[in-house]
């Protein structure tokens, strides 16, 4: 028996968290750089500071994903998980831009993601859960539009609430600025009411059901009130050592894609204000002029990645998925590798085109093809030990880039944006060795197959 297939609107409420989870990670992405300088760190230590959004990743989305995939509460296995990383996320974005130091900031950060994590991991096996594998394309592409808007809007907000509605984005030497401020206070709130939105509107599929689906004996499934097993640490070990094929040729392609984002979210802001706006004073108007049009660039991209949602799935069903993939990210690592021959802001914006394509890519279709390749029991687990392959590169570019700004760059934080750049094309290169197990085109849907078996009863 099938999972039946979900409406686009049953689909849209499923996704509609992800807004707000990915508004925390877009104020994140586009303002902590900003606040860190602000609060006096230097350009080579900037990424150890940012350190911390890896390594709480690493060690969170793969632990809540193992005891998502083994508890069953009154409110569902996954949208507990949604809820109290919501509530700490929310506490933590109030709080941040309010930090009186550089430790504090940094140790808001660890706090932040590792709550953004323990909300988005489940997210991504809900889809798994939920969808039929005809639809993960598609389940994917609407969590990808919702975290282009979110992002969209928490990007651009310091730029709209200084430049619209003349909140001021300077503040004294040392503090934080009003602008910013005020971003991510609307950001917890965001946060917290998307993901009350999607708790209380979306269904999950009890143990007994998902056996069903997935043509399991359901005696041995417990109840929704039994208490499952504890977790074993040989099991973990086990299941490591059993990671399906397909997973590990995409761990690279993610590697080398997700060393390429961190690079650019880290020293965009500093590599901008110096090049293009001819500032390094982080309490001068032109540096925060030039700040806040990083925001409003990084909203640019998540907006076409948004817009690219829709389209990668009806490209995907004429192509395939690895063809999608692997373009989409060639033209990515391009357009940001040339954002070093920009001389004029507003020239920034077509860069942002080919890599809001990118973003759409990576947040869609390795997810696509991934989930037809891992067990339906262990869905959670495998989609938190993929996140490894997500943080590991964030954390070596978090330890080398900063070197290599300084010494083989000679403090030129714009050759670090071409290194990502070229990253991100041999990540697209790499694409063509990936299995992809589960593509649709080459799998009946289910009324070919039941058609097949009617022509073969038949015949016989």
């Amino acid at each position: 028996m099938e999972k039946p297939r979900l409406s686009f609107w049953q689909i849209w409420n499923m996704s509609f968290g992800f807004m707000g989870i990915q508004f925390g990670f877009g104020l994140q992405n586009a303002n902590v750089s900003r606040i860190f300088e602000t609060l006096g760190a230097s350009i080579d230590q900037i990424p150890i500071l940012w350190i911390a959004a890896p390594l709480t990743g690493l060690l969170v989305q793969p632990i809540i994903g193992y005891f998502s995939d083994r508890t069953w509460t009154p409110l569902g296995r996954r949208r507990p998980y949604f809820l109290f990383g919501a509530i700490a996320s929310s506490l933590a974005l109030v709080v941040m831009p309010y930090s009186p130091y550089l430790w504090v900031a940094a140790g808001m950060l660890w706090i932040l993601d590792a709550s953004i994590n323990v909300s988005m991991e489940p997210f991504r096996a809900l889809v798994a859960d939920n969808l039929p594998s005809d639809q993960r394309t598609e389940g994917f592409a609407v969590q990808t539009f919702f975290i282009g808007v979110g992002s969209v809007i928490a990007s651009a907000m310091p730029y709209v609430l200084s430049n619209v509605f003349n909140v001021a984005n300077t503040a004294p030497v040392g503090e934080v600025p009003p602008s910013v401020k005020i971003s991510f206070i609307c950001g917890a709130v965001v946060f917290l009411g998307s993901i009350l939105w999607t708790v209380y509107r979306t269904k999950e599929y009890s143990p007994k059901e998902l056996a069903v689906f997935n043509g399991e004996d359901i005696s041995d499934v417990k109840m929704a009130s039994e208490p499952e097993e504890k977790a074993s640490m040989k099991e973990i070990l086990t299941d490591l050592r059993a990671m399906p094929k397909t997973m590990m040729q995409l761990a690279l392609v993610q590697f080398f894609s997700w060393f390429a984002l961190f690079a650019m979210w880290i020293y965009t802001t500093s590599a901008v204000t110096s090049q293009i706006f001819g500032a390094t004073d982080s309490s001068s108007a032109l540096y925060n002029e030039g700040a806040d049009w990083v925001g409003l660039c990084f909203a640019a991209y998540n907006g076409i990645s948004a817009l690219a949602a829709f389209a990668l799935p009806w490209l995907a069903r004429r192509t395939s998925r690895k063809f999608v993939h692997s373009l989409s990210l060639i033209i990515g690592g391009i357009s940001l590798a040339t954002v070093s021959l920009v001389e004029s802001p507003n020239m920034l914006m077509l860069n942002m085109v080919g890599i809001g394509l990118a973003w759409a890519s990576i947040l869609c279709m390795p997810y696509a093809i991934l989930a037809g390749a891992l067990p339906a029991k262990k869905m959670g687990f495998y989609m938190g030990v993929f996140n490894f392959f997500i943080v590991l590169p964030q954390i070596l570019a978090a330890g080398i880039l900063g070197f290599f700004t300084r010494w083989a760059f000679n403090g030129d934080t714009m050759m670090a944006i071409v290194l990502g750049g070229a990253s991100m094309v041999f990540a697209g290169m790499l694409v063509v060795f990936v299995k992809d197990e589960d593509e649709p085109n080459k799998i009946p849907s289910a009324t070919q197959r039941s058609s097949m078996l009617k022509s073969q009863a038949t015949t016989a």
